[in-house]
């Protein structure tokens, strides 16, 4: 495998910091984090540039907070200056571990998303037969359990700069022993560069066809019972061995049964969203909420949903008119 060093003095160069400080503040520049940080942004570059190159740079006390949507996790928000550190660090290795991931290794990749994710899953199922079984997993409590021990050596088989993988694992420090911190932009990177090792696995050791994850939840498509059996044992040592994780669900079901699956109910010739999202919408619509009525009208697009909430939508005319005026008809062009 080949590995790329002397990319220090490339990633902390003064042109790459600054084109990772454009690319931070975009849709933030009203936000007084990247304010204060645009009244003295040249100075702020340069003083960031100087520290890490002397070995002085260190991250920030994050804001931390918690968010309760599908469930309960502490997010950590970084220092403006330490977001565009990550930045400059992400515009270079990106292209780099690119190559190296799977196709249907989905989330935080462009053009990646859960409609894709969704798209690839719906495929899938039609290649597949329909007696035959999926495999849906799930690793429990994956950035918390994350090894930052096996993290630097798994980064460390594609970039041989002490340098720069030093500062890289300083975004992956937590107070806890394991785990990474859940809101960094690297965060994202380092969950994809985990998790590499497991889909490689499945796809040349397990010889699976039809595979795909997203995050830390993937399926295996089209197996016999037995097969789905084996792999499951065969998986769970491979995390418990390799990565030092473990399965928190696993289920097995025919294909003709469709799965749950990003967001989406997904069968070989219908697909739609869950029933969460459908009360959310519902909910949206009574409070005029229009952001949130045309994020969820998004979800819905290219699903079988889509028609019974624009019903929706018109049978609530009077109210959601009243209540948002523009909320109908943004609603009807977002659809």
């Amino acid at each position: 495998m080949k590995r790329h060093g002397n990319l220090f003095e490339t990633v902390f160069s003064a042109e790459n910091l600054y084109q990772a400080y454009l690319e931070a503040r975009k849709g933030k520049r009203l936000k007084p984090a990247c304010h204060q940080f645009d009244i003295a942004a040249g100075a702020m570059l340069v003083r960031l540039r100087d520290s890490i190159r002397q070995g002085t740079y260190s991250v920030r006390p994050y804001y931390r907070f918690f968010v309760h949507e599908p469930k309960r996790r502490e997010i950590r928000a970084p220092w403006f200056g330490d977001i565009v550190v990550q930045h400059a660090i992400y515009r270079v290795i990106k292209p780099i571990f690119e190559k190296v991931f799977i196709s249907t290794s989905f989330a935080c990749r462009a053009g990646k998303g859960t409609h894709a994710a969704s798209d690839y899953t719906q495929a899938a199922l039609q290649q597949s037969d329909p007696d035959s079984y999926t495999m849906k997993m799930d690793i429990r409590k994956f950035f918390y359990r994350i090894n930052r021990v096996v993290l630097r050596r798994l980064i460390e088989r594609k970039i041989k700069d002490k340098r720069l993988v030093d500062v890289m694992m300083l975004f992956a420090e937590t107070d806890e022993p394991v785990g990474i911190p859940i809101g960094n932009l690297l965060s994202q990177t380092y969950a994809l560069i985990y998790l590499d090792a497991l889909d490689h696995y499945v796809k040349r050791q397990l010889r699976v066809k039809r595979y795909c994850r997203y995050v830390d939840d993937f399926i295996l498509f089209g197996l016999t019972r037995e097969q789905c059996e084996a792999c499951q044992i065969k998986i769970e040592r491979f995390l418990a061995k390799h990565l030092r994780l473990e399965l928190s669900k696993w289920s097995i079901q025919k294909v003709k049964r469709g799965v749950n699956f990003v967001g989406y109910r997904t069968w070989r010739t219908a697909r739609f969203i869950r029933k969460y999202s459908l009360h959310k919408f519902r909910r949206f619509v009574a409070r005029g909420k229009r952001d949130g009525i045309i994020s969820l009208l998004g979800h819905a697009k290219h699903t079988c949903s889509l028609r019974w909430m624009l019903c929706y939508l018109r049978q609530q005319w009077d109210t959601a008119f009243v209540r948002n005026p523009a909320i109908i008809t943004t609603a009807w062009r977002a659809a």
